[in-house]
């Protein structure tokens, strides 16, 4: 459904840059009523996944090295359009950035701290449970795991 492209930020033009700000500024900041610093400093260490319908970028995540912000390596900042939902964006999507992750670091755990009502969906693409739930800007969030 989607085209993929995967690549370090360096790598990424600047219009790649903006459309993925705007995405996940769209979803989490206005959408989700949460004010958070989305630049947080990992991106520019991190592989991007971009997913783009026709041109436009409706999907994206980082692949976060290990060591960075969990010891294994994680999948963050997941997001998909919201005109794009319940269509299969996401589980596209994620198996996109799990595909990516695998190929970087193979034999690996992959660690990510999900929105909470989307614990069935992530279980789906086999991530298990891996703590107790916590609260990440006022938004409740549980630590799942993908074995390696």
């Amino acid at each position: 459904m989607l085209d993929w492209i995967s690549r370090p930020f360096d790598a990424l033009t600047g219009r790649q840059v903006h459309d993925l700000l705007a995405l996940r500024q769209r979803v989490f900041v206005v959408e989700q009523r949460c004010a958070y610093l989305d630049a947080d400093g990992l991106d520019p260490r991190c592989v991007h996944v971009l997913g783009t319908l026709r041109g436009i970028l409706v999907a994206c995540a980082r692949v976060v090295p290990p060591g960075l912000a969990y010891a294994e390596p994680a999948i963050g900042r997941v997001v998909t359009a919201p005109e794009l939902r319940r269509r299969g964006a996401g589980r596209e999507l994620m198996r996109e950035a799990i595909a990516v992750t695998q190929r970087q670091y193979p034999g690996r755990a992959v660690r990510i701290g999900a929105q909470r009502y989307l614990e069935a969906f992530y279980g789906s693409l086999g991530f298990a449970r891996d703590g107790d739930p916590y609260d990440e800007d006022g938004i409740p969030h549980l630590p799942m795991v993908l074995p390696g």
